[in-house]
């Protein structure tokens, strides 16, 4: 029972500030992913009842999915690990700092750095292939039937990394507060 109320303790001093221009950013960002896989259900449902009943497919659909899916992703990645819900072993952390408190701040702090890291190398890598995508005017799909750049899409992933790159970043700074010994 203790350790639940000093668990309870630690995840109350981790919640985020009521106005926390950070959140709002990621929040907003994974708002427009859900939006935008509520879309993609529409048009997936509109394209298998136009297939099954009106012999009429919907052009292009397979394609928007598949590009649609690593889209939404990278939209709501940022809220994801801001808001501590990336997967990871949380049995193995928290009985770390049950055991140890000390040792478990730091574990974290160091998975948010390397998190950070991670995710800047994603953003990084995908930068090249946006701006090469953009100057060649990639695309994809048929040509004259249905086709859609490739560069927002990569563009995305440059956001979304970018965006976990912060938010890793922004939980690492908390991290190295609440270890930060304190006076008074």
């Amino acid at each position: 029972m203790a350790d639940d109320i000093d668990m309870a303790a630690l995840d109350a001093a981790a919640a985020p500030q009521p106005f926390d221009p950070v959140r709002m950013i990621l929040d907003g960002l994974a708002a427009i992913g859900t939006i935008w896989t509520f879309g993609l259900m529409l048009l997936i449902c509109a394209d298998v009842i136009g297939r099954s009943f009106l012999n009429a497919p919907i052009t292009g659909v397979a394609e928007i999915a598949a590009h649609s899916v690593v889209g939404i992703v990278f939209l709501q990645i940022g809220s994801t690990i801001y808001h501590r819900r990336m997967t990871r072993a949380d049995f193995l952390i928290e009985r770390i700092l049950r055991w140890a408190p000390g040792l478990g701040r730091v574990l974290e702090a160091l998975f948010y750095l390397i998190g950070a890291a991670v995710m800047f190398f994603v953003a990084q890598a995908a930068w090249p292939g946006m701006w090469n995508s953009l100057n060649l005017r990639e695309f994809f799909g048929v040509q004259g039937l249905f086709t859609v750049p490739t560069w927002p899409f990569r563009g995305l992933i440059v956001l979304g990394g970018g965006a976990g790159c912060l938010a890793y970043l922004v939980l690492f700074l908390h991290e190295m507060r609440r270890m930060l010994p304190r006076h008074g």
